[in-house]
C-alpha cells in the first residue's frame, strides 16, 4: 500500500484582532485554497508573537488584510501594531531577499511595498465594494492569474495603496480608482490590493465588524452590504487556488 502524498502546509499570517473576522479570512483562505487546517496554519500576530519562522518548514506564505496601514504616523500605532509591522517586515524582507513564495493580501501591499522601496501612502483609497481589476501585460503572462479574465470584479477596501513601484517590482494589475492594484517582485513575491479571499459572504462579515474603524460611515453599512450582494465575484479566489498549486511543496 503506497503512502499518502505529504506536503508542507502554507502559514496564514493574520493581522485581525476581532474573532469573527480573523476566523472568516482563515476559513475562506483555506476553502479557496483547498487546503484543511494542516494544510493552512495559522498565526494570529494580534494574539501572538511571530517568532523564528524557518522558511524550510513551509510552502508558502500569506499575509492577510485588515485595520492596520503601515502609513500611519508612528505616534498613532498602538503597541502591538508597532511590533507586529518590525516581525512582518522583517520577514517578508528575509522572503524577498530569499525570493521564498509570498502573497500578500490588500495590507501586504504595504509591506511588501515597504520592504522594497516602494510608495506607500493615500494617495488611492477605495471604499468598501466591489471594484473592476485590469491585468497589465504582464499580468496576464502571471502563472497566478492563469485563467483569469483580463478584467474581472473583486472585493476590496483600502486607505492606503502603493503609489509607485521601484524598478525592481513588476505592475500586474490596476483599477480605476487605485493604479496598483497588485505587483511582483523577483519571481515569487506577490501583493494585491483587492482581497482574493472574499466573496459576498466574506465582505458583508467584514462590514460589520469594520463598521466603526473608519472605512465608511456606520449608518451606510446595510447599504453596502445590499451593494455587495449585487455582484457575482468569480475569478478572484483562483489566485489563492494557483499560489497553492504553484508552491505547495513535498515533506
Amino acid at each position: 500500500m503506497s503512502t499518502p502524498e505529504r506536503h508542507k502546509p502554507f502559514l496564514l499570517l493574520s493581522i485581525r484582532g476581532e474573532d469573527a473576522a480573523a476566523d472568516d479570512e482563515y476559513q475562506a483562505m483555506r476553502r479557496f485554497a483547498g487546503l484543511d487546517e494542516s494544510g493552512m496554519r495559522r498565526i494570529r500576530l494580534t494574539h501572538t508573537e511571530l517568532g523564528d519562522i524557518d522558511f524550510d518548514d513551509w510552502s508558502g506564505v500569506i499575509l492577510g488584510g485588515g485595520p492596520y496601514n503601515v502609513s500611519d504616523p508612528p505616534e498613532s500605532k498602538s503597541p502591538t501594531q508597532r511590533r507586529v509591522e518590525s516581525e512582518l517586515l522583517s520577514l517578508v524582507g528575509r522572503a524577498v531577499e530569499e525570493d521564498f513564495p509570498f502573497l500578500g493580501c490588500c495590507y501586504g501591499v504595504g509591506v511588501l511595498g515597504s520592504v522594497i522601496g516602494a510608495a506607500v501612502d493615500r494617495s488611492h483609497p477605495e471604499p468598501v465594494a466591489a471594484v473592476t481589476v485590469t491585468l497589465t501585460a504582464e499580468g496576464l503572462k502571471e502563472p497566478l492569474f492563469a485563467d483569469l479574465p483580463e478584467v474581472f470584479d473583486a472585493f476590496g477596501g483600502h486607505k492606503e495603496a502603493a503609489s509607485a513601484l521601484p524598478s525592481n517590482a513588476v505592475r500586474l494589475a490596476s483599477s480605476p480608482g487605485c493604479p496598483i492594484q497588485a505587483f511582483r517582485v523577483g519571481e515569487n513575491c506577490y501583493a494585491t490590493q483587492f482581497h482574493p479571499e472574499l466573496d459576498v459572504d466574506g465582505v458583508c462579515t467584514r462590514i460589520d465588524v469594520y463598521k466603526h474603524y473608519g472605512y465608511f460611515a456606520p449608518e451606510s453599512a446595510e447599504s453596502l452590504k445590499r451593494d455587495a450582494r449585487q455582484h457575482h465575484i468569480e475569478y478572484p479566489p483562483t489566485i489563492l487556488r494557483r499560489f497553492v498549486e504553484r508552491y505547495m511543496r513535498r515533506r
